[in-house]
């Protein structure tokens, strides 16, 4: 028995000193080891997945809690696998495409309103007003849901839920998320309607109106498509950082007006909470 104890410490001793943390569980062999490596596996990508820069060996290895050579065997299967990637000229792991093409084929339209759902509601109930979600399609803005400040929840219909890109935040900060060169190949594409006298109507004006979005992070409707109604939104990010849609609180622009700053946080809130739920890490305070 002493044996076996001394050959569990020279193991455990082994993650201690590498680590400067309390000594590790003993390796476990059969079903209990093959759990012990999924959850190893596990930590790994969830720490590639925090920089998406990239991160050498011994820094995720000492992130983990593992000896270099641990965690070495660890990543040499994930990314045989095609879950972990690593760079040929810098050798940095990043997440791999496998990773990408598994958590883009579960962010359906379904799965986006299943985890908007109490987002949206939670985020009515707590200003009193309506909330909706919304994406890009081309030249339209499709409200995909929407949130009344009644506490009914509407899901919208694609074909017939269509808001203009230029006269609503939504679509204003869907706008700013383009990148600048397929912003300006689809600008002269938009009508630019005026549907009252606060609507955007010329181009260089919408032009800074994106730049000043992309600065801020939030997008305002200032009585640009209805007159008495008032809009804020900001982009909701997938798990790869990616913009994946807008979510936007809108009431009487008096009221809005009112409370511009409580509301403005509370949708961040809701921006964040929704990002995280679909895999988005916050770095830097940011969505």
């Amino acid at each position: 028995m002493p044996r076996i104890r001394k050959a569990a410490a020279a193991g455990a001793g082994e993650d201690a000193v590498t680590t400067g943390r309390p000594p590790a569980a003993p390796a476990a062999s059969g079903r209990s080891g093959g759990i012990q490596s999924l959850v190893r596996a596990g930590a790994i990508l969830d720490t590639v997945a925090r920089h998406p820069g990239g991160i050498a060996l011994a820094d995720l290895s000492a992130a983990v809690g593992l000896h270099t050579s641990t965690a070495f065997a660890l990543i040499q299967t994930l990314v045989a696998l095609g879950y972990i990637d690593q760079g040929e000229r810098d050798r940095r792991y990043r997440v791999g495409s496998r990773l990408f093409a598994i958590a883009a084929g579960a962010l359906d339209e379904a799965a986006l309103l299943n985890l908007a759902s109490p987002v949206l509601a939670d985020l009515s109930a707590a200003t009193g007003e309506a909330s909706h979600l919304a994406v890009r399609s081309g030249r339209d803005i499709v409200v995909v849901a929407r949130k009344a400040a009644t506490g009914l929840l509407q899901l919208s219909d694609r074909g017939g839920a269509v808001r203009p890109a230029h006269a609503t935040a939504i679509g204003k900060v869907l706008l700013s998320a383009m990148p600048e060169e397929d912003f300006e190949r689809l600008l002269p594409t938009l009508s630019l309607e005026r549907f009252t006298p606060d609507t955007i109507t010329e181009p260089e004006a919408l032009r800074r109106e994106i730049a000043a979005i992309r600065a801020s992070g939030i997008a305002h409707d200032r009585r640009e498509l209805d007159p008495d109604v008032s809009c804020i939104a900001m982009l909701v990010h997938d798990f790869a950082g990616r913009p994946l849609a807008a979510i936007g609180v809108s009431g009487p622009i008096w009221r809005m007006a009112a409370h511009l700053q409580e509301r403005s946080d509370q949708l961040r809130a809701a921006a964040r909470r929704l990002s995280a739920a679909l895999g988005h890490a916050d770095r830097d305070g940011a969505s």
